[in-house]
């Protein structure tokens, strides 16, 4: 029976453990928990997902409240169109987190940034650039774009002295959406180093609708690799989404796939960013406790636990000092949906808005549990103390668990 340790990942000369930790943001994928993915000889995940907040925390910058001040007077206004963030401020705090992250990376294994799309900030394409940017100049090994078809991405950066040197790969959840990527890229003769193929069962954000249980992961795969292959594109192949032991990933890679990505395992490690507190939610979680909703201002569905705070939170919107999610006209659609709610309710103190969440802050606040459809197998992957509470995991326990195990098999903390 094979194991992952007897596949390796290849990126020209260089070989890794086939084994991706996801970036899952607001620095729930810390760069200690990605350091500790490089140091096993793997590949692990910052992301950037509001990045000046991460760099407040991490550094003790002032961005945030920079921000706030300048916009501070539009707090009470519907109309946010006026609040940009500072470029400037924007690449320092980038350069920060990866800076200090790639400074720290120990071992043979590669550290990535992960970046969305639909984080459009008031505007989408400077921005954008600027983060892609600022993480190359900042030395990261690679990019995973994220969050959206990316169709215009590559060219922001195409002039960048790193543009060919970095790994840049894409996130997709169909063939038609791959195809569509390598169409529109094709003039500037850059293939993407890697394709992760996310599946329907994957935490977070989705790249399907509400008939997300209609798809599966095995079959998207196998269409992208007779894709490829009819393309004749040699490009690494990169499932996600679901793959909860070493030998759902040995399978993949049995079957062609170059690597692995996994997330959900990690949520309970010592080194994920998310509150202790929190990850116990995460290990007493029960399958009917994990739901996939369509609070997300960005449109698209996220699986979560039922239980997040932010759900039906009705908390004013917080853009003067966040504003992740504006688009390009300054909109949000938790802002109408906030809006609407106030109307109704002009009198009330506190109202709920059930439809939208304001997800900056929330992420922010980690009051929005994301997850993979498997989270309600965590409690199996440790042991339990008499108070009743899960024992928390390294990293280097889940990591060599997916690099060693075979089959089913999960091997419980000492």
């Amino acid at each position: 029976m094979k194991r992952v340790d007897d596949f390796r990942l290849r990126f020209g000369k260089q070989e890794l453990v086939p084994i991706i930790v996801g970036g899952m943001g607001v620095d729930i994928s810390t760069a200690e928990l990605a350091l500790e993915a490089a140091r096993l000889g793997g590949i692990g995940h910052i992301s950037d997902a509001m990045v000046q907040a991460v760099s407040d925390r991490r550094f003790d910058t002032k961005f945030v409240s920079a921000k706030l001040k300048q916009y501070k007077a539009n707090v009470a206004s519907s109309d946010k169109s006026s609040v940009h963030f500072n470029l400037a401020a924007l690449e320092e705090a980038t350069r920060n987190h990866v800076g200090r992250a790639m400074q720290a990376k120990r071992g043979e294994g590669m550290i990535f940034i992960n970046v969305m799309e639909k984080l459009t900030m008031n505007a989408p394409r400077e921005t954008l650039r600027m983060r892609l940017s600022a993480a190359l100049d900042a030395g990261i090994d690679g990019i995973t774009l994220s969050a959206g078809l990316h169709l215009g991405s590559f060219a922001l950066i195409e002039d960048h002295p790193r543009f060919r040197d970095a790994k840049l790969g894409i996130i997709v959840s169909s063939q038609r959406a791959l195809a569509l990527f390598l169409r529109k890229n094709a003039k500037l003769k850059r293939l993407p180093d890697f394709i992760v193929v996310e599946g329907p069962l994957a935490g977070g954000h989705l790249g399907f609708g509400l008939d997300w249980a209609q798809y599966d992961l095995r079959v998207i795969v196998a269409e992208i690799q007779q894709y490829l292959k009819t393309e004749q594109l040699d490009i690494p192949v990169i499932p996600a989404g679901g793959i909860f032991t070493g030998g759902d990933a040995a399978w993949f890679l049995e079957h062609g796939a170059a690597a692995v990505q996994v997330a959900t395992r990690f949520t309970v490690a010592r080194e994920c960013g998310l509150p202790d507190k929190v990850k116990q939610e995460y290990f007493k979680a029960s399958e009917d406790e994990i739901e996939v909703n369509t609070i997300s201002p960005t449109g698209y569905p996220m699986r979560m636990l039922k239980g997040s705070p932010g759900i039906g939170a009705g908390i004013r919107p917080n853009c003067e000092a966040y504003g992740y999610l504006l688009d390009a006209t300054g909109n949000c659609a938790y802002i109408e949906s906030y809006n609407r709610e106030v109307a109704r309710h002009p009198k009330a103190k506190k109202i709920s808005v059930k439809d939208k969440t304001c997800l900056c802050t929330h992420m922010r606040n980690y009051d929005i549990w994301t997850c993979g459809h498997y989270a309600y197998r965590l409690k199996d992957t440790t042991r339990r103390a008499p108070d009743g509470s899960y024992q928390l995991l390294s990293a280097e326990h889940i990591f060599r668990d997916y690099q060693f195990s075979t089959g089913n098999q999960i091997a419980l903390p000492d």
